[in-house]
C-alpha cells in the first residue's frame, strides 16, 4: 500500500466536509450537535495554541506507546515459540481460543481491580488488546513457511540459530507487519477508551469531559485531533513498513513478473 495522500481520497474528505458545512449553516438547530468543520478546526487551532489539548495528547501518545511497545514484544516473541513448537501451541490452543473473542473493554474492570485506576491499568488493557493480532499472525506466518526453506536449511547444515535468523523471521516478517499495523489502531483505541472510563487526562478522558460540560466544539475537536493522530500513526508505519520491507516487496515484484 503506497504512503502517499491520494487525490482521489483527499477529494472525497473535502467533499464530505463540504456538505457538513453546508448542512450545518442551514440548520441553527443541526449546529448545536454537529457545529460546521470550519468552527471545528478554528476551535481546535485556539485549544492547541493555548496549550489546553497538547498535555492530553502527550499523556495518551504516552500510553500508547508502552503499551504498543509492550504487546509487540511479547506477541512476537510468544508468538515465535508457539509457531515454532506444535506440542507447545497445541496445549496453549484452547486458552488463546477462548481468550481472544473477549472483547478488549470488558478487560477494564479487572484491570482496575487489580491495577487500580493509574497508568498502569491503561497500559495493561493496552497490552492485552493489542497482543492478540501479533500474536496470531505470528504463529501463522511462522507455520506457513514453505518446507522447501526448511529443507534448503538442512542441506546447507544451518544451526538453529542460523535457521531462526535466516529463515523463520524473514519468511514470517509479512505476517509480523500485519499483525503489528492493525494492533496500532487497536491501540489507540483501548487507550482512548480506558480514559473515558477513569481518567484525569488523556484524550478520552478530555472528549468525554468536554461533551458533560457541553462544549461541543471542544469535544469534536478533540476528536478530529485524535483522528489526524491514528492517521499520522499509520502513515509513520507504512512509511517504516516500506523500508524495512523493502526486501520483500522487490522479491514479490520479481515474482509477478516471472
Amino acid at each position: 500500500m503506497s504512503a502517499r495522500l491520494p487525490a482521489k481520497g483527499l477529494a472525497v474528505l473535502l467533499g464530505c466536509l463540504a456538505v457538513w458545512e453546508l448542512l450545518a449553516r442551514q440548520s441553527v438547530a443541526l449546529a448545536a450537535y454537529f457545529p460546521p468543520p470550519s468552527q471545528v478546526l478554528l476551535t481546535l487551532v485556539t485549544i492547541l495554541a493555548s496549550g489546553d489539548l497538547l498535555g492530553h495528547v502527550a499523556a495518551s501518545l504516552s500510553r500508547f506507546a508502552q503499551g504498543y511497545a509492550v504487546a509487540g514484544a511479547l506477541a512476537v516473541g510468544t508468538g515465535l515459540c508457539l509457531g515454532l513448537w506444535r506440542p507447545l501451541h497445541a496445549l496453549f490452543e484452547p486458552l488463546i481460543e477462548l481468550l481472544r473473542p473477549m472483547p478488549s473493554p470488558a478487560t477494564i474492570p479487572i484491570a482496575i481491580l487489580f491495577l487500580g485506576i493509574g497508568d498502569e491499568m491503561k497500559v495493561a488493557v493496552t497490552v492485552y488488546a493489542c497482543s492478540w493480532p501479533i500474536l496470531l499472525n505470528t504463529i501463522d506466518g511462522v507455520r506457513a513457511i514453505d518446507p522447501v526453506l526448511w529443507n534448503t536449511a538442512a542441506t546447507f547444515r544451518l544451526g538453529p540459530w542460523q535457521r531462526f535468523w535466516k529463515v523463520v523471521l524473514p519468511a514470517a516478517s509479512p505476517q509480523i507487519v500485519t499483525g503489528l499495523r492493525v494492533s496500532l489502531a487497536i491501540a489507540l483505541i483501548l487507550v482512548t477508551t480506558s480514559e473515558m472510563v477513569v481518567s484525569n487526562d488523556g484524550l478520552g478522558f478530555y472528549i468525554l469531559d468536554r461533551q458533560r460540560s457541553f462544549q461541543i466544539r471542544e469535544m469534536y475537536a478533540a476528536i478530529v485531533a485524535l483522528a489526524v493522530i491514528g492517521y499520522m500513526l499509520n502513515r509513520l508505519f507504512l512509511g517504516l513498513d516500506g523500508w524495512t520491507m523493502a526486501w520483500h516487496k522487490g522479491l514479490t515484484r520479481k515474482e509477478e513478473i516471472l
